[in-house]
């Protein structure tokens, strides 16, 4: 497993830059891990967003686990915070689009996400085949991550 509480991003480099989607994250924090980041990401070219981190972190049922996640998590950079009333407007917008052209989002929240990469130009890794439907009618860069 990555070691993300030692994560920092360096952006002198020309590093890809990848936010990564709560779908991904519940499969890296499983035990045995079903996803493993490292294959499609370097740590240091990791963002955050603070729907990502409320979503997986809510999701801990054991405080310890919880513990050592919630501090993973504020180790990486955290893009669109705070949150600007700009980004839920982009967001309902985008939902919106989404439903006009008949593609239905199941989660608002992903259309949040999805908002926080394009702004920010990041290619979002996921495994929800919402944001396989959101990049249709969106300028959303989005990798799909399988299980191994």
């Amino acid at each position: 497993m990555i070691n993300l509480v030692d994560a920092k991003l360096d952006l002198s480099q020309e590093l890809a830059v990848y936010l990564v989607d709560t779908s991904v994250w519940i499969e890296v924090f499983a035990r045995p891990a079903r996803i493993h980041l490292e294959s499609a990401a370097h740590l240091e070219e990791i963002v955050t967003c603070l729907p990502v981190m409320q979503e997986v972190l809510q999701g801990f049922r054991d405080e310890s686990a919880f513990r050592v996640a919630r501090s993973a998590m504020h180790a990486l950079p955290i893009v669109e915070a705070p949150l600007e009333t700009a980004v839920f407007d982009e967001a309902v917008d985008l939902y919106r689009l989404a439903r006009r052209v008949g593609i239905t989002v199941r989660s608002s929240v992903d259309c949040l996400i999805a908002v926080c990469a394009i702004r920010n130009d990041l290619t979002l890794l996921h495994h929800d085949r919402d944001f396989d439907r959101i990049a249709r009618v969106s300028p959303l860069r989005s990798r799909h991550l399988g299980r191994h």
